[in-house]
């Protein structure tokens, strides 16, 4: 597996946390009421939680396909799987003190839990691409017709329901803080398998040159320690801002 690519992958994840940890930042100062906008309506910013997340699981599906052209075993797999699901429930437990009506039950730790599954049972070194974006294509036309097959009844209304609503089958979005189905997500994830897996079956591409090494090394270190990160940068800045908001009182 080319050393190139796997920094080139981390270092489009670790710019992700970045734009990710800006965005988080004024999602936190609007909480606080220092910014006046909104996340949940605002164009500027849901596009901008779409491109973020796109690039999150983009990274995740090519990582999935290094991982498997480096023959990663399915012991090496589980114990990251488990690392993230861990995450998960955790982000589940701390929103639901900070949003119990709102609290997040399938945000994106929980959507890429299930998403790696699926994209590990059906990647292999020799896939061809074309399953995998037949796959990508059918998830996305089952998300796009699900409204209008729940409307006519032809689909179950209990599809929007918190059981099952984790599928994105739906016609009507639930409330949460954070919301990341299968469907569309799914897609997208296994778009960024099939781009790796089309790379890896191509004539080697170019090392990273030393000055490229140089800007890439800070994104790509940062974006090996992804999960670390993601627990870490909200309750650091929650924290920071609480304690600011405290010495502008006691000032």
């Amino acid at each position: 597996m080319p050393s190139a690519r796997l920094q080139r992958v981390d270092a489009l994840r670790g710019l992700a946390l970045l734009w990710m940890t800006g965005f988080h930042f004024c999602f936190d100062l609007a909480s606080a009421g220092l910014l006046q906008t909104n996340f949940y309506a605002d164009p500027f910013w849901t596009r901008q939680r779409t491109c973020i997340l796109s690039l999150f699981l983009l990274c995740a599906g090519a990582g999935q396909a290094l991982a498997i052209a480096r023959g990663q075993s399915w012991r090496h797999f589980a114990k990251r799987w488990l690392q993230i699901s861990g995450c998960a429930l955790l982000v589940s437990v701390g929103s639901y003190l900070m949003f119990p009506q709102t609290y997040i039950y399938f945000g994106v730790l929980h959507g890429m839990a299930v998403m790696l599954l699926v994209c590990r049972a059906l990647a292999s070194r020799d896939a061809p691409v074309r399953w995998l974006l037949t796959g990508a294509a059918l998830v996305l036309a089952a998300y796009l017709a699900a409204p209008e097959l729940i409307a006519q009844g032809w689909w179950s209304a209990e599809l929007n329901g918190k059981g099952l609503n984790w599928l994105g089958l739906i016609s009507a979005k639930p409330f949460t803080e954070d919301y990341v189905p299968l469907a569309p997500w799914l897609a997208v994830m296994l778009c960024g398998m099939a781009a790796m897996l089309w790379a890896l079956r191509r004539p080697q591409s170019r090392q990273a040159g030393a000055l490229e090494q140089v800007l890439l090394r800070p994104f790509a270190f940062l974006g090996r320690w992804s999960l670390t990160y993601y627990m870490l940068h909200q309750p650091v800045m929650l924290g920071g801002l609480a304690l600011w908001q405290y010495a502008r009182v006691i000032g």
